[in-house]
């Protein structure tokens, strides 16, 4: 079991590795080499040998393996992003980049996500060399760059050019899972990610007839792709389940005593109340149109217009996300990925997932632990290219009213110090078992 080293450890480094910015502003304006070092030098310092990799300078990733006592077993993977994304420090209570400790809580931008995760993984690491313990099998632990853009200086890089670092890897554990989610009625739920939607980020351009403002104008561009936009910013999408949503809305309908009656998902995930969060994004493909970009001035109608798109798709619906969005773009507006990876789906009845729910349950007997999709995406989907199969889990034991996931990307982002040590314990009790 994790030591009252490893305990006061993570918390230490939460803070110091919040006081590193990291800040990713896209397009390659970031630099995490010196949160790179940082966990190298900890890693180090439990006898292992970290590599340093780099596709650009100062985008830094760092990859270390532990070796098991069963060389036949396969490798299980264990990583965590280092850069974080930007922090406006006017807005937050505490100096977003200060890794204040007040009152218990840890405070600072990547304090859920994720240093705190990559802090569990070195505090882990870190105790395990004081006690001499070596896993059953191989454990890969991985920091990476880029997460919060790209990832092409990261987990892209890493699993396009270095695939030998991840030998025997079958499976991957890292963010957003295992945490507590309060429904209001007093139970606490811990939703383990076993898949993750598809991201489709589209730019869509129409082009038209440029000419006065004043003029008559049938083929303006403006109104061609506000049109499009619009059709698909109020297009209905099917519902569409994957096995892990199933999965998910079964369990929690056994939970609060449901029918889970799949043939009237809405209705179910009404009767649900709160706890429909966990998967009221992931019954469906969806897009929402976020950015805008035409003319120069306004008495002008400009030749061309552009738009942007956060589409995601689930597991073996792509295809029907891409048929229909060629058909709410219709013939005057033409569309391409502008980000494109893939949607996961991993198995929950696995040995792997069901040591992540023992591992949860031993230190929250009274939690309920339910598998859930992401919304979102991770670096899973590129580690995915080596035939890595990944969960979401990243431990912590939080109180009612502390709304986890509204922290991610937001304002006065923050982690209790009881949570990271039940993340500890968590983790460390799971990779002993895997």
């Amino acid at each position: 079991m994790a030591d009252q080293q490893a305990l006061d450890e993570v918390v230490r480094f939460t803070s110091e590795l919040i006081r590193i910015d990291t800040t990713n502003r896209g397009g390659g304006d970031c630099r995490e080499r010196p949160a790179a070092e940082y966990a190298a030098e900890q890693l180090a310092g439990a006898g292992l040998e970290p590599v340093l990799l780099e596709r650009t300078e100062g985008r830094t990733n760092v990859v270390a393996r532990i070796e098991g006592t069963d060389p036949s077993a396969d490798a299980l993977l264990v990583h965590g992003h280092l850069d974080v994304v930007p922090a406006e420090a006017l807005d937050w209570s505490v100096h977003p980049f200060s890794g204040e400790i007040r009152d218990g809580v840890v405070w600072g931008r990547g304090a859920v996500d994720m240093k705190n995760m990559d802090a569990m993984i070195l505090a882990v690491v870190r105790a395990w060399a004081r006690e001499g313990f070596r896993p059953r099998r191989d454990i890969v632990v991985a920091f990476t760059a880029d997460e919060e853009d790209s990832a092409e200086d990261g987990s892209g890089f890493l699993a396009d050019r270095h695939p030998e670092l991840f030998e025997g890897c079958t499976e991957g554990v890292s963010e957003s899972g295992a945490f507590t989610f309060h429904d209001g009625g007093g139970r606490q739920i811990y939703p383990i990610a076993a898949g993750e939607r598809g991201t489709g980020w589209l730019k869509l351009s129409a082009r038209g007839r440029a000419g006065h403002g004043s003029k008559v104008n049938r083929e303006n561009a403006v109104t061609r792709l506000a049109a499009a936009i619009t059709r698909i910013g109020e297009h209905q999408w099917p519902l569409r389940l994957t096995p892990t949503v199933r999965a998910a809305l079964t369990e929690l309908a056994a939970l609060y005593g449901l029918d889970a009656d799949l043939d009237d998902v809405d209705a179910l995930l009404e009767k649900l109340g709160p706890a429909a969060k966990l998967v009221e994004a992931t019954v469906r493909n969806s897009a929402n149109p976020t950015m805008l970009n035409a003319g120069y001035k306004v008495n002008v109608i400009p030749g061309e217009a552009v738009a942007y798109v956060d589409g995601r798709y689930l597991a073996g619906h792509e295809d029907e996300f891409r048929a229909t969005i060629d058909e709410l773009t219709g013939p005057d507006v033409n569309w391409a990925f502008h980000h494109h990876e893939v949607a996961l789906q991993a198995p929950v009845d696995s040995p792997t997932f069901a040591a992540m729910r023992a591992a949860v349950e031993e230190f929250a007997p009274e939690g309920h632990v339910v598998p859930y999709c992401m919304s979102g995406g991770t670096d899973a989907k590129q580690f995915s290219r080596l035939g890595i199969t990944g969960y979401g889990f990243a431990p912590l034991k939080l109180p009612e009213g502390f709304d986890y996931q509204a922290l991610f990307h937001g304002v006065d982002e923050r982690v209790p110090v009881e949570a990271l040590h039940f993340g500890v314990r968590v983790l460390d009790r799971f990779l002993r078992t895997a």
